[in-house]
């Protein structure tokens, strides 16, 4: 018997303190470890958005452990797939990595009711691009209906 591969897809933005964060978390909530995911930003804060950090976790999602890291072409190009959401051509380019962009509000500095509205944008994303990667993957519901 051999062990199925486990995908990683690393996540991007500029900060790492919103998008790439929340997609991160979603997918290592949903995935139950079938697939890898990484966040990483280009310039990166020095925390997450406390903003960012309220709404997950008044989902239930835990970031106490998540701090803002430099995208490298080492962490993309380990991965199957990089999201970009708004770091553009700052991203470093990796033949061989699939490339896609999430045209995504940033959270940082938004009121609740627009966080909560990027999170509700990026469960539908990172869901369905589950639903893609690991077709045989039981989906819990979202965490949005909690």
């Amino acid at each position: 018997m051999t062990a199925e591969r486990v995908p990683q897809v690393v996540f991007a933005c500029v900060r790492n303190g919103g998008r790439s964060v929340i997609a991160r978390v979603l997918t290592e909530q949903y995935a139950v470890g079938r697939v890898v995911a990484v966040s990483a930003g280009t310039q990166p804060g020095e925390r997450i958005h406390p903003e960012v950090a309220r709404a997950l976790e008044q989902l239930g999602l835990d970031t106490s452990r998540e701090r803002p890291q430099r995208l490298t072409t080492e962490m993309v190009a380990a991965s199957d797939l990089a999201i970009t959401l708004g770091c553009g051509e700052e991203c470093p380019y990796v033949p061989g990595v699939t490339y896609r962009d999430w045209p995504v509000d940033d959270p940082g500095g938004q009121d609740d009711a627009t966080v909560r509205r990027i999170v509700a944008d990026l469960d539908t994303r990172v869901r369905d691009l589950l639903r893609e990667l690991v077709p045989d993957l039981p989906l819990a519901a979202s965490v949005l209906d909690g």
